[in-house]
């Protein structure tokens, strides 16, 4: 890639990322509309229950029932379970 292309990319990366930071208003965010009927906010203890306690509980139960109910066993190979690889020839 030459240096006139990585420009031309650059550019365009950053012209997108300004012009979406300028269409997505924080101010809009004050409106309200109509049928809007917002809850009480979350506290601090439940705001981190519901984003990172209850998703690592998720995930370590997920993962613990996949590997209890794993059936993949390791099979054991009979046949050269038999084999002997001394050497039995006397000098």
């Amino acid at each position: 890639m030459d240096k006139t292309n990585a420009l031309r990319a650059g550019a365009l990366a950053a012209g997108t990322t300004l012009m979406m930071l300028l269409m997505t208003s924080p101010a809009l965010a004050l409106t309200r509309d109509d049928g809007d009927d917002p809850g009480t906010g979350l506290s601090v203890i439940e705001t981190l229950g519901l984003y990172v306690v209850a998703p690592i509980v998720l995930f370590l139960a997920i993962t613990g029932l996949v590997m209890v109910l794993d059936k993949s066993h390791k099979k054991k190979d009979t046949t050269s379970s038999n084999i002997s690889t001394t050497a039995d020839a006397k000098a």
